[in-house]
């Protein structure tokens, strides 16, 4: 066998394909998949213009149609929904801070009225809920902490109680839960690794407890689960990966067997990638898979920092800004 055709036995990522779907999708308003999605569209714009950002590719959206479109979802709270007319909720203020970020655009936001909405859903107990109707998660403890860090407000917060609030939430396996006494999920683990290392309160994980628990995820396939005898998505790429990253135990799984799980899940001939392979592909496992990529050092995708979901020049150039 050749030496060119073995490099390709591995697959290849398409990225010209993904970023021709990604385009697509924005403009296809009127599909069953965009109607289901309209109340997510924040989400959607921030999964797929970050995906671009990681190929190279944000020149080739229009900066003024997408900043003007996401400045009508603002509330007059200071927090933003997820799509014009919606409600506000820390979920879309996060994606919308996050897609000015990529931009360069932070200046246009009131950033007072903004870390304020958010500040605003602390309890307590140093939990946050999602709006005001009140549910409480430590997802939206770290979307609090990331977003209120970006737009460096971070005092605006009680963070020793958030911590703390983040700590309850830890578990015999050394995973975490959505609250207090809930079972382990490699998406709430990233949510309270994440925030943890954002506030630089790395401590309270153990490291080595936990980075079983996540390498474990890893089935046959090379692909990621959420939990014990879950089916590998995409997805986890992601979740587990950035998790690994942060507490230095990303040496511990297989990342040549998850490379081809990713590259298998990708549609190549109309670009997408799926959760699993020959499944349907959407927006959302298109921006886990390219972004586990990132995180995985695959060539000609840019590095995204695993803390905050963005790419690291992004942050870079906002954190180390006066």
């Amino acid at each position: 066998m050749s030496s060119s055709s073995s490099s390709f036995q591995m697959g290849q990522l398409v990225a010209d394909k993904h970023v021709r779907y990604i385009l697509m999708a924005e403009k296809k308003k009127e599909s069953f998949e965009s109607v289901v999605m309209d109340h997510l569209r924040m989400n959607g714009a921030y999964w797929g213009l970050t995906t671009l950002d990681l190929l190279d590719k944000l020149g080739s959206v229009s900066v003024d149609e997408v900043v003007s479109w996401l400045m009508t979802c603002q509330h007059e709270s200071g927090g933003f929904a997820g799509n014009t007319g919606h409600d506000p909720h820390v979920l879309y203020t996060l994606s919308a801070v996050q897609i000015l970020a990529l931009f360069d655009k932070l200046d246009i936001l009131d950033v007072g009225k903004v870390s304020s909405y958010v500040a605003g859903l602390q309890n307590e107990d140093g939990s946050f809920s999602g709006d005001i109707w009140g549910e409480v998660d430590t997802r939206f403890s770290y979307i609090a902490i990331c977003c209120l860090s970006i737009l460096k407000c971070l005092d605006k917060i009680n963070v020793e109680k958030a911590v703390d609030y983040i700590v309850s939430c830890k578990n015999l396996d050394g995973g975490f839960g959505c609250t207090p006494g809930a079972e382990s999920h490699a998406g709430q683990i990233f949510c309270c690794v994440g925030a943890l290392a954002i506030t630089g309160s790395l401590h309270h994980v153990d490291k080595d407890l936990l980075g079983w628990w996540l390498c474990e995820r890893q089935v046959k396939s090379g692909g990621l689960n959420g939990r014990p005898e879950k089916l590998p998505d995409v997805c986890y790429s992601w979740w587990v990966l950035s998790s690994l990253i942060m507490i230095d135990r990303v040496h511990w799984i297989d990342k040549a067997k998850l490379v081809k799980f990713i590259l298998d899940c990708q549609d190549l001939e109309n670009g997408g990638i799926s959760d699993r392979p020959d499944d349907a592909v959407d927006i959302f496992h298109t921006y886990f898979g390219v972004a586990g990529l990132s995180l995985l050092e695959y060539p000609g995708v840019k590095a995204i920092d695993p803390a905050y979901a963005l790419p690291v020049d992004v942050i870079n150039r906002i954190l180390l800004t006066k």
